[in-house]
């Protein structure tokens, strides 16, 4: 019975299928009789106020949690604020309840602001939005960081489960309030400032303390996995640039992109007419069941793959028929990629902008990817498509605010091939290289095979292409393709070397590691299931490259970062996908910047082989990738 009672937002109870939801009224009081066993203060007045400042004072670190109005840092109203120095005791600042006696919010930030300037550790989880909102309210909180969510993502990648309740429970062993049960549809409060400064404090008190504790255990945790360097010198410096680039933004021509959702209104129905002229009748293009009775149906085209559901209409099957020259394939795919940018994007970026900025903010997460990469959310932006001539002018709506600026960009060159030349200490992969030669014209002379082909193949080595994927990329037989990757390890035996001696480690240790020692899981490489163990073998081979790379990029964005603030430039780091970096820059300091991007990103990670970064300028995004 307990675990239901905590199971929810109330509990959750299934009647033949229906689910009804109901409030529970004990499920507060039991948790809080757990609390009870703690050391929760509340503060309430400036003598209890200075007492609690004088023992953070004596603290070499603290943890902090911030209650709020809201999820949007620019517009959240601070409501309290709890404090944790040592486990199973938390003090809660109520600054902004509706009822109970408070101190001055104006004069207690004001009394704050020395501690949060000071060089004690902070400690938080997800410290990007206490920060943020911290920074709104005029405070700014100075490093070091601990942010126990980040630690809890380099410990383990691949458990997507990071939040501090579930983490709590995990290591610490506590059930805790949530705040669904506090303010949520069926709770009594329906926002924080309500919420009797009693309860308030059991509540923040926990989150604050439970943070405190984990950051005890992580921080012994990551020293055991030999990744305290990688957390302390690259992933907390990192949460301040990011910080920095969501606070920042980036600025969008919105009647550029209004004038392109026009046009590709009536390109899609261009494409629409000419769908239905093919099929000879008007059908609903989105749903699958109608698009697969015209097509195989009516149409008799080949069917290539089998649902539960009927014949599949995914992109797969589309690209397939696409290439036997079917038209309506090649128009269908046409269709979905356009009308995804107009949905997903062009329609949508212009109600992104911030009311107060008039800029779109991107958040980015550290705690998303398993190799280490940063992903973006709300909006996306790492997914616009880079190819095609819709794609570039999406970019070419990213502009700067300012007259005189430009938009410069960084791009790492092959990065990820460079590094693979690094880990194998292939000869053939360093020489071409170190000559500077074209490296997919190099691979195509030596298979004898065309550029673009040969770009398959590179690439492919590096994400453990089978025979099978590579034909059906080249759309050529499985037995050629087998011939190429053949080739192409007789050639490269130091990466076939390479492959074999990471999937040989990640089936003893259980993991693989990047050149930094980020370490990436692999619980599928010893399954007895054939596509399980082939999908870990092929990520084994690949983490350790990508991972590699994003860690890269990471330091170079720092140590950027550092350099822009110490030459006191008014350049601004505005947007990170993958292995490229976006500025906005004034014209006058684009040759300085030029210097300072080129020079840090080459030599964040020094490999066997040169680093190569291309640099472009222009008036937007597009135009700086050139």
């Amino acid at each position: 019975a307990m675990a239901v009672i905590f199971a929810g937002v109330g509990v959750v109870k299934k009647y033949g299928g229906e689910v009804e939801e109901f409030k529970a009224e004990n499920v507060i009081e039991r948790k809080r009789e757990e609390i009870a066993k703690f050391n929760f203060k509340a503060v309430q007045t400036e003598p209890e106020l200075d007492e609690l400042i004088k023992k953070l004072e004596k603290a070499e670190a603290f943890a902090f949690d911030l209650e709020t109005t809201g999820l949007d840092t620019f517009t959240a109203d601070i409501i309290g604020i709890s404090f944790s120095t040592e486990t199973r005791s938390a003090y809660y600042l109520p600054l902004g309840h509706k009822k109970g006696e408070q101190v001055d919010k104006k004069a207690a930030l004001e009394k704050l602001r020395p501690l949060f300037l000071s060089n004690r550790t902070k400690i938080g989880h997800n410290l990007k939005y206490d920060i943020k909102v911290l920074n709104t309210a005029g405070i700014k909180v100075a490093g070091p960081y601990f942010d126990t969510m980040v630690a809890s993502y380099l410990i383990d990648p691949i458990s997507g489960k990071h939040s501090l309740k579930h983490l709590a429970k995990q290591f610490l062993g506590r059930e805790m309030i949530k705040l669904l049960e506090l303010i949520g549809k069926d709770a009594e409060f329906t926002d924080f400032s309500e919420v009797p400064i009693d309860l308030a404090t059991d509540y923040a008190g926990s989150d604050a303390d439970s943070t405190f504790g984990l950051y005890e255990i992580f921080k012994l945790a990551l020293k055991g996995q030999k990744m305290d360097q990688l957390f302390h010198e690259i992933e907390m410096p990192l949460v301040g640039v990011l910080i920095g680039m969501e606070e920042e933004g980036i600025f969008i021509d919105i009647p550029a992109l209004q004038e392109m959702s026009k046009e590709l209104e009536k390109e899609l129905k261009e494409l629409e007419r000419h769908i239905f002229a093919i099929a000879g009748e008007v059908f609903n293009l989105n749903s699958p069941k109608q698009l697969g009775h015209i097509l195989f149906a009516k149409l008799m085209l080949p069917v290539i793959k089998k649902t539960k559901t009927g014949a599949s209409t995914d992109v797969e099957v589309l690209e397939e028929l696409a290439g036997q020259k079917f038209e309506i394939a090649e128009k269908l795919i046409d269709y979905r990629q356009l009308s995804k940018l107009k949905n997903t994007y062009i329609d949508v970026l212009p109600t992104l902008v911030h009311g107060k900025t008039g800029r779109l903010h991107t958040s980015f997460n550290q705690t998303i990817t398993a190799t280490g990469r940063l992903s973006s959310s709300e909006p996306n932006l790492q997914n616009i498509p880079a190819k095609g001539d819709w794609g570039k002018r999406v970019r070419s709506a990213f502009v700067p605010e300012k007259k005189g600026w430009e938009i410069l960009s960084a791009d790492y060159s092959q990065v990820e091939l460079r590094i693979l030349a690094h880990l194998s200490d292939d000869h053939e992969l360093i020489k071409a290289f170190k000559e500077e030669l074209d490296i997919h014209q190099a691979t195509a002379n030596e298979l004898g095979i065309d550029r673009g082909a040969s770009k398959a193949v590179n690439f492919g080595i590096i994400y453990g292409i089978s025979d099978f994927g590579l034909a059906k990329q080249l759309k050529i037989k499985r037995t050629e393709a087998a011939k190429y990757i053949e080739k192409y390890f007789a050639k490269h035996t130091g990466v076939k070397a390479f492959i074999e001696r990471t999937i040989k480690e990640a089936r003893e240790n259980g993991y693989v590691t990047t050149l930094l020692g980020r370490k990436r899981p692999m619980p599928d490489i010893n399954s007895p299931h054939g596509g399980l163990k082939q999908a870990a073998e092929r990520m084994a081979i690949n983490t350790p490259v990508q991972g590699t790379a994003a860690d890269m990029i990471k330091i170079a964005m720092v140590k950027i970062n550092l350099e822009l603030r110490t030459s006191n430039l008014k350049t601004k780091m505005i947007l990170q996908v993958h292995d490229e970096l976006i500025f906005e820059c004034p014209k006058e300091e684009i040759d300085q910047v030029r210097k300072i991007v080129e020079e840090e990103m080459v030599h964040a990670i020094e490999l066997k082989v040169p680093v190569k970064v291309d640099i472009g300028v222009g008036k937007s995004w597009a135009g700086a990738e050139g």
